[in-house]
């Protein structure tokens, strides 16, 4: 593991959080999620700062967050779908050692999400109509920032989180 971090980016539910506690076992590192460190300094869920003040104030507190997370060591982060969205977290991130996009198509994010029984009460809706219109209007938007930040791809239908762990450390270790 590289003394600047590896981060994981990509859409919620394709399974940046638990891949990332795998990663961090194999490399031997720590790991941490930008969404729960956000809550823990809100003190409330991603969705009760987005009602109480909204995406302004959250992303805002998220850029705080990935600004400070790019800068630890021998960790694997696991990055909010949307913090790619602002060129200074961009910036942050293209620091670290690795930027891993992992990918699903909509409908495979539709049904993890749906799968999911913390979504609800932590992730707001983030257009009128939710759902997985809503994954297909925003990976069309977010595909070609996460393509642009990212130093390696992975799919990861199909496959379970230790696969996917595996895969990037392999192809980590090819290119190192």
């Amino acid at each position: 593991m590289s003394n600047t971090p590896l981060a994981l980016i990509g859409y919620r539910g394709t399974g940046k959080t638990t891949v990332a506690q795998y990663l961090a076992g194999r490399l031997s590192c720590d790991w941490v999620d930008a969404d729960v460190e956000v809550e823990l300094r809100a003190g409330k869920s991603i969705a009760a700062i987005f009602a109480d003040s909204g995406e302004q104030v959250f992303r805002d507190l998220e850029s705080e967050v990935v600004a400070e997370l790019c800068q630890r060591k021998n960790t694997v982060l696991a990055l909010g779908g949307g913090a790619i969205l602002r060129e200074t977290n961009r910036e942050a991130i293209a620091r670290c050692s690795s930027v891993v996009w992992l990918r699903a198509s909509a409908e495979v994010i539709a049904s993890r999400v749906l799968g999911d029984p913390t979504t609800a009460g932590r992730r707001p809706n983030l257009t009128n109509r939710g759902g997985q219109h809503e994954i297909e209007q925003l990976l069309l938007k977010r595909e070609p920032i996460y393509r642009a930040c990212a130093t390696l791809e992975v799919d990861t239908e199909h496959k379970d989180p230790a696969e996917i762990a595996d895969e990037i450390v392999a192809a980590i270790q090819a290119t190192s």
